[in-house]
């Protein structure tokens, strides 16, 4: 039964409708709920292996828009022309070069997590050390009005976080999606409306 761990009701919805990974559906409910993508976005997905919110993403944006992708590890299984990828560790990502290239972003979205040690205070500094890449790039490359969604861990360093990018979002918002796991400290920040640098 180990290998049925996490085979729970979203995982066996995924595969029933074909997404990649049961991920998805907490990108749907947090897009429902604060109208995050729309049609012709360009999207850059930060950690998008296995390509589950590339997928959706890509569906939302239609064939006038378009989702890069960011990973160490290709997501093989999404082959769509409107689809870009750029093997890369978000630490070393050149941001100057990647505006230059993909232009400006409507949405930056990272589903980043450390590798998981079982310590909590490790963990978690390890996932805001992702967030606060992630905010980094997102300034870099976010169009005015853009959105920023990002996965962080809980943690004593969450609401400086928030309170940091206040100073770029005109709102900041935090929600934990129905998707989420009972016992997992995973949290969605986001920054709605950039206003610039």
């Amino acid at each position: 039964m180990k290998g049925k761990r996490w085979d729970d009701h979203y995982t066996r919805r995924a595969r029933k409708e074909k997404w990649l990974a049961r991920s998805v559906y907490k990108l749907q409910e947090l897009d429902r709920k604060f109208h995050l993508i729309h049609m012709g976005d360009r999207i850059l997905d930060l950690g998008c292996y296995p390509g589950s919110w590339s997928q959706y993403g890509i569906g939302k944006v239609g064939p006038g828009g378009e989702v890069i992708g960011v990973d160490v590890t290709p997501p093989e299984r999404v082959r769509l022309p409107n689809f870009g990828f750029i093997r890369a560790d978000v630490f070393s990502l050149e941001t100057e070069r990647l505006a230059e290239r993909f232009g400006r972003m409507d949405v930056v979205m990272s589903d980043l997590a450390p590798k998981t040690t079982g310590i909590s205070v490790t963990d978690a500094c390890q996932s805001m050390d992702l967030a606060v890449t992630a905010e980094k790039i997102a300034i870099a490359v976010l169009r005015k009005e853009g959105n920023f969604l990002c996965k962080v861990f809980e943690g004593e360093d969450l609401s400086a976080f928030r309170s940091e990018l206040s100073n770029y979002f005109s709102r900041v918002r935090m929600y934990r999606t129905k998707a989420t796991r009972k016992r997992s400290r995973e949290v969605y920040v986001l920054g709605l409306g950039f206003t610039g640098k």
